[in-house]
């Protein structure tokens, strides 16, 4: 049954999320083209199926993506292999892409426009290529512990500077290129590779170098595809390059059959195999060890996979068709603001229920004990991507070039990083990266084709492309102006609320006088063979974490001035949130350690304890305390009891 609830809550989020997709359409096809589509039972359907491979693709993401991508990171940063690292993180970002179904769809699309000048296998090597040495540099940076800005100005400056010397049948395709390489697969895995680095390491900090990769995922690929434009254009067979209009025609609608399922499987797994090679190879031939919870973890990439199917075919039911359709249709109506409304809207439906964005939205949330609203946050990368899909649709319409338009987004990121704080500036930059993925490249790739179509005087391979690169550059101002919006509002994490709370509890002592002997305290001194009775309050400190961090507890404990421990092996499960009831197994995976101390300590034990194991962020646990009495045969040291009597007296004077 648990496993049922859990699924259900995940079932509800995603038809939540797809019910501004759902508004946006009937509004336009009814109010504004005032048609009712052909198709309509199909697309109902295709909406159902997406609903339900959405829940299907988080669900997998959780038990199988997520825990495998931090534990192996956390493995690699333990052994201290720099360069098997760096190898690693180059072959994630390399394998995940080389397979986007998103790239495919656009280097085939550049190909034909360019009349075959542009080779779309090649294309799609150079971008993969360009991803793995992007997470090769972004692995580098957070090992190093630089500040991510520094690189991302840098790489700003170099795709300025190339693109100055990139023909104009490349420039736009270039932009697009970089947002549409971090797929709802690619942005998990690579998002658990870099927080489960700056979680591992020492003296990093999870959400300020953790997040990140994905940014350099989404600039390298411009920088390389405008190289090879150069080189292509410059140096390549000397042809005449035809100006091909697209025919306006939506999609046709997918049939299902038990061959097309067959081979839309097929294709998934082919996307999905890349990875799971990979995987399997650093486990067990480089790390030489088993994958912890393997049936899980193979359960989990099953349902990402299922999961990640039934979302693109109820995509392919009509959605993708009908979207292009509506793209047509408004361009030719003539009314321009209408088509910049209509971009707007679906900018901001398409965003809103991207699985990638969701899944990173949680991890911000997750890492920053609360302080980033995951649903605050996906707003306004929503309103980011509406305002850039926009502008780009003005942009075509107003026939001006792409990269004024790109510099000057360029300018604003850069004048941001200096004022936003720096907890936002990595999520701010991978942002741009997750909001073009599985829903929003094909509608919008479709708008701005068939914009550049129908205009005269525009190109298809000139103009027609570039909107997703102006989906991917205004998210990362919007999410930036969150940033200062919650530093100046003052939005506290879980946390520091807790710490407030606590600030505001009292105690009251009762007096020695009437009590016997039997409700006092027995100490055995240390190393003396004496004992002492007196009136000290005591508490036990219970503490509840995985296997393997037990050290770090009792090192941390130690150090706050705990003198003893009981260890005790435990299996558990969350049952308010069911989170993190998936990742683990019904065997004994936990330790309770129990620490029985006088209660003047127990603060700095539970501060240090969460510190040191970090239970309110990224780590995994519980801690509480219990005030007890009338505790017998504890041994203490002795400055704990001199603490303790020079605080009364103090508190007496």
């Amino acid at each position: 049954m648990t496993h049922f609830y859990f699924f259900l809550r995940l079932l509800k989020e995603s038809f939540r999320d797809l019910v501004p997709i759902v508004l946006v359409i009937l509004f336009f096809q009814l109010a504004i083209l005032q048609t009712i589509p052909d198709d309509w039972i199909a697309t109902s359907i295709g909406m159902t199926i997406v609903g339900v491979g959405l829940a299907i693709f988080l669900y997998g993401l959780e038990i199988g993506i997520f825990p495998v991508g931090e534990n192996l990171t956390r493995d690699f940063a333990k052994t201290g292999s720099t360069i098997w690292i760096l190898i690693f993180g180059f072959m994630i970002g390399f394998g995940t892409t080389i397979a986007e179904p998103a790239l495919v769809v656009i280097a085939e699309k550049a190909a034909a426009i360019s009349s075959g000048r542009i080779d779309a296998n090649t294309l799609r090597f150079v971008v993969a290529f360009s991803v793995g040495f992007a997470i090769l540099i972004g692995v580098y940076r957070i090992i190093k512990g630089h500040p991510i800005h520094y690189y991302i100005i840098t790489g700003y400056i170099l795709v300025v500077g190339v693109t100055f010397f990139a023909p104009g049948e490349i420039i736009g395709l270039a932009y697009d290129l970089g947002g549409v390489t971090t797929s709802t697969v690619t942005v998990p895995l690579v998002a658990a590779l870099g927080i489960g680095l700056a979680s591992t390491i020492k003296g990093r900090n999870p959400i300020i170098d953790g997040f990140g990769l994905i940014a350099f995922a989404s600039l390298t690929p411009m920088i390389f595809v405008q190289v090879y434009g150069i080189y292509v254009y410059n140096f390549g067979e000397v042809s005449q390059v035809a100006s091909i209009a697209i025919e306006a025609k939506a999609s046709i609608s997918t049939i299902i059959s038990p061959e097309t399922i067959a081979f839309g499987l097929i294709a998934v797994v082919k996307d999905v195999a890349p990875i799971l090679a990979i995987i399997f190879f650093f486990q067990y031939a480089i790390l030489k060890k088993p994958i912890e919870n393997l049936q899980s973890v193979i359960a989990g990439f099953i349902l990402v996979i299922l999961g990640l199917y039934a979302f693109i075919l109820g995509l392919e039911m009509g959605l993708f068709a009908l979207g292009e359709s509506m793209a047509y249709q408004l361009t030719k109506t003539g009314n321009m603001w209408i088509i910049y409304v209509f971009a707007f809207a679906i900018g901001f439906s398409t965003t809103m229920a991207e699985p990638a964005l969701m899944a990173i939205a949680k991890k911000s949330k997750e890492i920053s004990d609360g302080k980033i609203n995951d649903l605050s946050l996906r707003l306004f990368v929503a309103v980011g991507v509406a305002i850039g899909i926009s502008l780009g649709a003005f942009r075509i319409v107003d026939g001006g070039h792409i990269h004024y338009y790109i510099i000057v987004g360029y300018f604003f990121v850069i004048l941001l990083t200096f004022i936003a704080p720096k907890h936002i500036i990595p999520i701010a930059y991978d942002s741009g990266g997750v909001t073009t993925s599985t829903v929003t490249v094909p509608l919008v790739a479709a708008l701005g084709i068939g914009l550049a179509s129908e205009i005269p005087g525009r190109s298809p391979l000139v103009d027609g492309f570039g909107l997703i690169a102006f989906a991917s550059l205004f998210p990362m101002i919007t999410v930036m102006l969150y940033g200062v919006l919650v530093e100046k509002f003052g939005v506290k994490g879980d946390e520091e609320k807790a710490q407030e709370e606590e600030k505001k509890l009292f105690k009251i002592h009762g007096s020695l006088e009437g009590v016997d002997d039997m409700s006092l305290s027995t100490i055995d001194l240390n190393g003396t063979g004496l004992r002492h009775s007196m009136k000290l309050d005591f508490s036990a400190v219970i503490l509840i974490v995985p296997k393997g961090k037990e050290d770090d507890a009792l090192s941390a404990a130690k150090e706050a001035g705990a003198s003893g421990v009981t260890m005790l092996n435990a299996s558990g499960m969350g049952l308010a949130e069911f989170d993190n009831f998936y990742r683990h197994s019904h065997e004994e995976n936990d330790k309770l350690l129990l620490f029985i101390v006088p209660t003047l300590i127990v603060e700095n034990i539970i501060k240090k304890l969460i510190a040191k194991l970090h239970i309110t962020t990224t780590g995994d646990g519980i801690v509480f305390s219990v005030p007890i009495n009338h505790v017998k045969g504890i041994s203490m040291r002795q400055e704990d009891i001199f603490e303790r009597e020079i605080e009364e007296l103090k508190n007496q004077n």
